[in-house]
């Protein structure tokens, strides 16, 4: 049987991802950093990788910091899902110019959640699940008591599908994704409806 935490499983890196994609601001070192420290630590993340070719045990941890995303472009780790199963993940930069923002996009891949069991397609146009969705929002909301972002959003492969500014403050009524708006000091979630 398929182990959902190994990270020699080419398959379980496949599909796509299910994702807490963080609008963090301004292009900045510091904010990055501080978001990726309150995220990993929020999910529980198990080690900091650089490579998924080779088991934890088999590679030295490398450091959760901004030079440890531009070295290996992506980090990986291993976290405990709502259902216990204990699988890979992930979380990429996607760093932005003077006019737009840094995102950082915490992950686990669909492949990962095949060989988990953990269903996220009922039918429906698009890929979700609720156990992933207030999961990843609970994470969000953790990570934000910790270090403030511009917007978080959560579904599958949302990275890029909207901004803080294009929302400008409010909700959208009908939502396909799960959206983390900060609203003052506090984050407010708003759960896919659609």
């Amino acid at each position: 049987m398929t182990s959902p935490a190994s990270f020699r499983d080419q398959t379980n890196w496949s599909g796509g991802y299910y994702e807490l994609a963080i609008e963090v601001g301004a292009s900045d070192d510091a904010r990055i950093q501080a978001v990726l420290s309150a995220l990993w630590s929020a999910a529980d993340v198990q080690g900091c990788f650089g490579r998924r070719d080779r088991e934890p045990e088999e590679q030295d941890p490398v450091p959760c910091t901004v030079g440890s995303l531009t070295e290996f472009v992506h980090l990986r780790g291993q976290v405990r899902l709502p259902t216990g199963q204990l699988v890979v993940c992930g979380c990429v930069a996607i760093r932005g110019d003077d006019e737009s923002s840094d995102w950082l996009d915490f992950y686990v891949p669909l492949g990962a959640l095949d060989n988990a069991g953990l269903a996220y397609w009922d039918g429906r146009p698009f890929f979700r699940s609720d156990v992933m969705d207030d999961w990843l929002a609970a994470i969000g909301t953790e990570t934000f008591k910790t270090a403030s972002f511009s917007l978080g959003v959560v579904g599958f492969d949302v990275s890029g599908c909207t901004d803080a500014s294009a929302l400008g403050g409010n909700l959208p009524q009908t939502r396909s994704i799960g959206y983390l708006l900060p609203q003052g000091d506090s984050l407010h979630y708003g759960p896919a409806n659609a």
